[in-house]
């Protein structure tokens, strides 16, 4: 298969045809676990052996190198959406890029870690939440490994993994953070916050429980690349619809900020250890997204786009 390319590593991906493969469907096997930090996470701790190590993409460059180790012997793959030192606003990440070196270095399961704000008072400030849904307002990004010469078309009614959501609750509750279970997340274009208008729109007329910018269309690439996908939301204020808080306050969000950071570090930590070293299948299908997605017919698929796609899609288009 193609290979990933480090600095001082190589990652195969897939580990090997026979292990991958049989007869066209995944075989079972180990998990390995990408976490995607966002503002505030930019590297995680407890990992043994940790290294930094570049891995070219088909689509461009990704937010930065990935961190790659094990916790309680599952392998773990580290990524800042933003790189280290935040230079990435929501606008200029490439997603595709970050999702495709996710599949590249064998993830099967991604966790999202990203900061939001809140429409509800129940959720507050420091609380977290296993994210179940999304309305997508992003407009300026590429939301698609397919298009023109491979045509494609996955389900997304379900956007995250309910099984995945369920080890990551448990994980949270352990650590003794205030979790909530399931949620809608806004996901707005940015960089500026909402107006006052649009928060109360997305709150009392759209049914919204929090809102962010990076999780569209994370979430619908890794569907398109068949990982499995959980957000955990990380409250940092109430957005400016709360009459006790008015408008964001920056310096409050960032003091909030890292105490989340923190709280999401221990949980990435004690995640591992919640899982056994094989992994089943997944009973909601994510392994197998692409089964019936791809419309092109062999024939007139474009060769160039379905070299990009070799990590991708690499499953169904052989």
């Amino acid at each position: 298969g193609p290979l990933c390319l480090g600095q001082d590593s190589i990652i195969p991906w897939p580990p090997s045809a026979e292990d991958w493969l049989v007869e066209g469907v995944p075989m079972p096997g180990g998990w390995v676990i990408g976490i995607i930090g966002g503002s505030g996470i930019y590297e995680i701790e407890d990992l043994e052996d940790p290294q930094w190590i570049t891995i070219n993409s088909t689509f461009g460059m990704p937010s930065d190198d990935v961190l790659i180790g094990q916790i309680n012997g599952i392998k773990m793959v580290f990524l800042p959406r933003h790189g280290r030192g935040h230079i990435q606003s929501p606008s200029s990440i490439n997603y595709r890029a970050n999702i495709d070196i996710m599949k590249r270095c064998g993830v099967t399961d991604i966790v999202s870690v990203s900061a939001c704000g809140s429409f509800r008072e129940e959720m507050k400030p420091g609380d977290f939440v296993i994210i179940n849904q999304f309305i997508d307002r992003t407009f300026s990004r590429e939301k698609s490994f397919f298009g023109p010469g491979c045509v494609a078309h996955v389900s997304v009614a379900k956007p995250t993994c309910s099984r995945l959501g369920e080890i990551c609750h448990k994980a949270v509750i352990t650590q003794g953070i205030k979790v909530h279970m399931g949620g809608n997340y806004l996901a707005m274009e940015g960089p500026q916050f909402s107006t006052l208008a649009e928060s109360e729109l997305y709150r009392e007329k759209w049914g919204c429980d929090v809102i962010g910018m990076t999780n569209m269309p994370e979430a619908k690439l890794a569907r398109e690349a068949e990982i499995c996908y959980t957000s955990i939301a990380m409250i940092t204020d109430y957005d400016s619809w709360h009459p006790d808080h008015g408008e964001v306050n920056i310096t409050n969000i960032i003091k909030t900020l890292r105490n989340n950071a923190n709280n999401a570090k221990k949980l990435i930590a004690y995640l591992p250890h919640l899982l056994d070293s094989q992994r089943p299948f997944c009973e909601n299908g994510c392994d197998k997204a692409l089964e019936f997605a791809i419309l092109t017919q062999p024939d007139s698929r474009d060769p160039q786009m379905v070299a990009k796609l070799d990590a991708v899609a690499g499953r169904v288009l052989k």
